[in-house]
């Protein structure tokens, strides 16, 4: 009989580490929250690269916004909307002050 080469509970302490949210970065923490007020936890990556490039207040003020919506049924696909919506519009008021 071969003896094993990891104790007998490796196998559950490795199931619990991947419960464990591990999250470093403010951004990171952003973005899970993010995903969580939009019900949308399969795109939690999407919502950390966001929250990396945007300004933090902006996106959960507009995230909080979209949760709030009843008649919205995509929650994440209705923020993406207005988040592009908002881009535009800070970049035609920055290309009039360049004038």
């Amino acid at each position: 009989m071969a003896k094993s080469l990891f104790p007998k509970d490796y196998l559950s302490t490795i199931k619990k580490r991947v419960k464990d949210s591990r999250v470093y970065k403010k951004h990171q923490s952003i973005g899970l929250a993010l995903a969580e007020i939009l019900e949308d936890n399969s795109h939690k990556s999407l919502y950390m690269k966001l929250a990396k490039q945007h300004d933090h207040q902006m996106l959960i003020s507009l995230a909080k916004d979209t949760a709030e919506r009843k008649n919205v049924q995509n929650k994440g696909a209705y923020f993406m909307t207005m988040l592009q919506m908002a881009n535009e519009s800070i970049k035609t008021k920055n290309s009039y002050r360049r004038r």
